[in-house]
């Protein structure tokens, strides 16, 4: 089977680019080993939080903005509910607290909002509790508040953009697993577990997989981390923490490195629990070893962490966790380069990828179609590393 691209996993970015690629017109062949949206990789878990100034790098900026256009644009061509307005809260009490590999965060955050004129404001400790007294604050803390985040339904993201893909003529092949990308010709073969494919471009956006196809990139260069999303009991306090009264919320405490939970309101009713997580980069897994079962005293540890003496009314009961992969560079950023002539590597997301997805894949389309990106990409070439 030929095409004009294959794109290798389709997840956030890999279901972005079939879907843009097929909007320009190119004979598209999307492949993934599992049938996604799924839950063994990095794309599910029900919500992302989505923001606009973004804390990790004002390089991010231009492609959330278009990420949201781009939501809006595939909610009125499907009629999908994809992205929820609730307003976003960072909290800290020390502005120099190390989160997605920067330790400016906070100020990141502020400095993007102002440069490119996204609706915020700067919160004191007292001014925090007034507008949100769900929280319990030690008094030093200092916040930001962005009018326009909110969340996003990652499985209905990818959904959306696979289906409009394939009604603009893209095949997606689920439940194949490709073993080999090589180079044939002035093209690429893709070799699966079934079949052989041709084509004059490949993206890989495998994401923890994106370690087996990769042979000239130093082993530790991507490193996958097992992350654990808890829903907690919320029916006491459920209407505390309604959209409308909460916001999605990113909160450092500087404890220890990595020290922060984030959260949503509660989005599925009494019964379906309030969403957090805090980050873990001590260990290294791999999407075939980690863990996928969640004890209950990792749940009982992280509500002793992050929920007690912190947020009012949130019961001890666990109703649910969930076991995502995160695949994370040395400096938290994205890799969007060029594997050879013929393939370009889209990953990983460090853990903070999925906003800029949308975006993201209409920049993988562009590079494919036109050698070149609207957007500036140089922050993610490979060069970044050196």
């Amino acid at each position: 089977m030929n095409a004009d691209v294959i794109v290798i996993g389709l997840g956030a970015m890999g279901s972005a680019a079939c879907y843009q690629l097929a909007k320009r017109g190119a004979n598209v062949i999307g492949i993934d080993r599992y049938s996604p949206p799924h839950s063994l990789g990095s794309t599910h878990g029900e919500t992302r939080i989505t923001r606009q100034a973004i804390g990790e790098g004002e390089h991010f900026v231009p492609f959330a903005l278009r990420s949201y256009e781009i939501w809006r644009e595939l909610e009125q061509e499907t009629g999908a509910d994809l992205l929820t307005i609730t307003g976003g809260l960072i909290v800290t009490s020390d502005s120099t607290h190390l989160l997605h590999g920067n330790r400016d965060f906070l100020q990141t955050t502020i400095d993007a909002a102002a440069r490119f004129r996204i609706a915020h404001r700067i919160l004191d400790a007292n001014e925090i509790a007034r507008e949100f007294p769900q929280l319990t604050l030690e008094g030093n803390e200092r916040g930001y508040f962005e009018d326009a985040a909110g969340f996003l339904r990652p499985g209905d993201c990818v959904t959306a953009q696979l289906g409009q893909a394939q009604k603009l003529g893209a095949v997606v092949r689920r439940n194949e697993r490709v073993v080999r990308v090589r180079q044939e010709g002035s093209g690429v073969q893709v070799v699966t577990e079934s079949r052989v494919y041709s084509a004059a471009k490949a993206i890989i956006s495998a994401g923890p997989w994106v370690n087996e196809f990769l042979e000239s990139v130093p082993a530790d260069l991507f490193k996958v981390y097992r992350q654990v999303l808890f829903w907690f009991d919320v029916s006491s306090a459920y209407d505390q923490y309604v959209v409308g009264r909460f916001p999605v919320f990113i909160w450092s405490f500087g404890r220890w490195r990595d020290d922060y939970v984030y959260g949503f309101p509660a989005i599925d009713g009494k019964d379906g629990g309030l969403k957090l997580a805090s980050e873990d980069f001590r260990s290294t897994t791999s999407p075939d070893e980690a863990k996928r079962e969640v004890s209950k005293e990792e749940a009982a540890a992280r509500h002793e962490s992050y929920v007690s003496g912190k947020l009012k009314g949130i019961a001890e009961r666990c109703i649910r966790s969930v076991v995502c992969l995160y695949t994370v560079t040395p400096n938290s950023n994205f890799v969007i380069d060029q594997l050879d002539e013929n393939v370009i590597l889209a990953s990983p997301c460090s853990g903070h990828g999925f906003k800029h997805s949308a975006a993201l894949g209409e920049t993988l389309a562009e590079l494919v179609t036109t050698g070149s990106s609207s957007r500036d990409i140089s922050k993610f070439s490979f060069h970044q590393f050196h």
